[in-house]
């Protein structure tokens, strides 16, 4: 939960805090933590961070409670370019950037503002290191912006609230956002820097603003919102949401060009369309809702609803899958309306052979000192290539980079260790979950079998086979191991493992050159093994 403060004087004037009005923010999802008479303290799911800023909460809220309807926003061209240059691919490869004019800040906007900034960065934004966002005085800015990397000497400005200029590494050593988030550029020759036509510099991301270019004042009547990232896509939700925010409080907003040179993209604030299924909506919910009465529960939650498709609003981020909108539809709803049933099925439940094979796995390896972790199913194109695999099972309609579904679960392990590379040594880590291949004999032609996977770092091919030996002996099971070939795997140190003449996994050392992709330092050994076929 995010714990996110508004002035009471502020929310008052959209809506007096009653009794009522404390129960229906709890039954919106969110909780009404503390109130006084200065500011009211609300805990806000992470998965809404539309919510974080006051104009968003009540952008949502006052539908809920029918004392408002859903407002249509538009943006305009405003003919500005930024140019992102390509020397920042393997940085931050991704910018998108609006304009809005003609905002009324007051010091209680600016805040609210920078309250909703800071909480996106800890948040969706992984502490800055998945998305950076900015504003800046838009009168001081010539167009058109160029997005480059440049040596951290070479990059000299004012950083925000500092009296002086300095240079890349400078701010890094002195500045305290600097200090905080210099953990993000560690290793890079080259900073991601944003100079306009006068080669002033607006912002180093992810760490700071110029002073000159981006410090919002009172004063302020023109912004430009810039956004750094890894995900296209979620930066363009992320600029929609701080765009619609400055137009709630009376801005008018302006699309900005981003060209990446083979293709250019912008904002549009168009709603997103998805289908959805009012006998879907009934089976999962155990209710007998009517088409009528589904597009009222709809419009409470914001959206728009038509011809059994959905119109989904442009800062909606959380939106991913039909489900997400039924779980609207059940919060509009109100949980209070649901009646609990006992189902009329008497049942006498066991685990599954499966489930205790997997938890004496998980309490085995974490006898000998290990961290299990636990991963997505879905991985990037980018995972893909740094493992080096050509081709995977991909899903249709992601909203996310992540549209491959993992074939193995040594490339889950191998993201967590080059998420870790500042963390203490060794690292010992292990995942139990199922993998995704094709298989034609199954009715969905993909099957999904369990798979462990096992990580030391820094490790070589003696510790990860005593491991492998050291389960074998726990478990009852008897593991031969034969040589092998694996691109993963440095050949001649590396063997396939073997249990009832079926090959079951594989166990080696990582192959220098798939450490470097994934920028992992430490030599690291893996072993990986198909549970099905042990339990066959």
């Amino acid at each position: 939960m995010a714990s996110t403060k508004f002035p009471r004087k502020e929310f008052e004037k959209c809506i007096k805090l009653s009794e009522e009005v404390k129960d229906k923010i709890s039954m919106l999802g969110t909780h009404l933590e503390s109130s006084s008479e200065e500011e009211i303290e609300l805990e806000i799911l992470p998965n809404r961070p539309d919510l974080f800023s006051l104009q968003g909460f009540m952008r949502s809220f006052l539908p809920f409670i029918n004392k408002s309807k859903k407002k249509e926003y538009k943006i305009k061209s405003s003919g500005m370019k930024i140019i992102v240059d390509k020397s920042v691919a393997g940085i931050r490869p991704f910018s998108m950037a609006a304009i809005v004019k003609n905002i009324k800040f007051t010091d209680e906007k600016i805040k609210d503002v920078m309250q909703w900034q800071e909480k996106i960065h800890a948040t969706l934004g992984r502490n800055r290191k998945k998305i950076a966002l900015g504003y800046y005085i838009l009168d001081k800015i010539k167009f058109p912006i160029v997005y480059k990397a440049e040596e951290p000497e070479k990059i000299v400005f004012e950083p925000l609230e500092m009296p002086e200029k300095m240079n890349a590494i400078q701010i890094l050593q002195r500045h305290p956002a600097g200090r905080e988030f210099a953990k993000q550029l560690e290793g890079l020759d080259k900073f991601p820097v944003y100079y306009d036509s006068n080669n002033e510099v607006l912002s180093m991301p992810p760490i700071i603003n110029s002073h000159s270019l981006g410090k919002i004042t009172s004063e302020t009547k023109d912004v430009l919102i810039e956004c750094t990232g890894t995900s296209l896509e979620t930066l363009k939700k992320v600029i929609s949401m701080a765009v619609v925010d400055l137009i709630d409080c009376g801005g008018e907003a302006y699309s900005v060009e981003i060209d990446y040179k083979n293709k250019k993209e912008s904002i549009d604030l168009k709603p997103e369309k998805m289908k959805i299924s009012l006998e879907n909506a009934n089976k999962l919910l155990g209710t007998n809702i009517k088409e009528a009465e589904l597009k009222k529960l709809l419009e409470k939650m914001g959206y728009e609803y038509s011809n059994k498709h959905v119109l989904i609003p442009c800062y909606r981020t959380d939106i991913m899958h039909e489900v997400d909108i039924i779980e609207d539809i059940a919060i509009a709803y109100g949980y209070d309306n649901f009646s609990p049933e006992i189902p009329e099925v008497a049942t006498a439940g066991k685990e599954s052979y499966s489930g205790v094979l997997k938890r004496k796995i998980s309490e085995i390896l974490s006898g000998l000192g290990m961290l299990e972790t636990s991963s997505f199913h879905l991985v990037s194109k980018d995972d893909l290539k740094k493992s080096g695999i050509k081709e995977a099972i991909e899903v249709e309609d992601s909203k996310t980079e992540y549209r491959f579904l993992r074939q193995d679960m040594l490339l889950p392990n191998l993201r967590v260790l080059a998420s870790n590379i500042d963390s203490e040594y060794p690292q010992k880590i292990f995942e139990i979950g199922p993998v995704f291949k094709n298989d034609e004999k199954q009715e969905t032609k993909i099957s999904e079998p369990n798979h462990l996977a096992v990580s030391i770092a820094p490790g070589n091919f003696t510790e990860i086979k005593q491991v492998l030996e050291y389960l074998g002996r726990m478990l009852g099971k008897e593991f031969k191991i034969e040589e092998a070939s694996h691109k993963s795997f440095i050949e001649g140190r590396q063997v396939k493992i073997i249990h009832n003449n079926q090959e079951i996994g594989i166990l080696g050392e990582i192959s220098p050159q798939i450490l470097k992709n994934w920028k992992i330092k430490m030599p690291v050994s893996s072993l990986e093994i198909n549970i099905n076929e042990i339990m066959a």
